[in-house]
């Protein structure tokens, strides 16, 4: 009898153990999706920027129009405002030191033309941000301006998971106009130069 009892003991544990794990519930307590922080580690910065660049050219090609390809510089120029949106705590074109995002470019060495730059504080993964992106006026300019052929990508993640995007277009073909004066509208996230 010990023996039929430590027999059916026995498998109950293996059944136990082969046994789904508990999953934690999907619904946080409001009834609403539970949300789950994107964490981005240093190894994903190749496959997020060339993610984001295959998702913008399809984009493009979907428009008629020429595919962008990454630039060095332009990425330099995006990771420094991506960095300074999360000092300042808010997205906007300006730097902390009062720095234009054409002023960004120039310091990173591009010497093409600035044609636009969009930027995100959102806790969203980089293709949520550039369906965003697409359904805004300003920010779908930039991204499908014909005159576009090199693009730059970076952010900067926070502790708690907030992701500050910054993403740079331009045209190494054309040259900026001597004395070009920008002006941004304050509420805009993608402003056109």
């Amino acid at each position: 009898m010990q023996r039929r009892a430590f027999l059916l003991m026995s498998s109950a544990a293996a059944l136990a153990a082969c046994a789904a794990p508990v999953q934690e519930p999907t619904l946080a307590p409001d009834g609403k999706p539970r949300s789950r922080v994107y964490r981005i580690s240093a190894g994903d910065k190749g496959r997020i920027q060339f993610r984001m660049l295959d998702a913008v050219n399809a984009l493009r090609q979907t428009a008629g129009l020429e595919a962008v390809r990454l630039n060095s510089r332009l990425n330099a120029a995006a990771a420094t405002h991506a960095r300074d949106m999360s000092v300042q705590n808010r997205p906007w074109h300006f730097g902390s030191d009062g720095s234009s995002p054409i002023d960004r470019v120039q310091r990173v060495g591009y010497t093409g033309r600035l044609i636009g730059e969009n930027l995100s504080e959102t806790y969203e993964t980089e293709l949520e941000t550039l369906a965003a992106w697409m359904e805004q006026p300003s920010t779908r300019a930039v991204i499908l301006d014909p005159a576009a052929r090199e693009l730059g990508l970076a952010w900067y993640q926070e502790e708690n998971g907030k992701i500050w995007w910054s993403m740079v277009l331009g045209s190494p073909e054309l040259t900026p106009t001597p004395g070009q004066v920008v002006t941004a509208p304050p509420a805009e996230t993608g402003t056109r130069f």
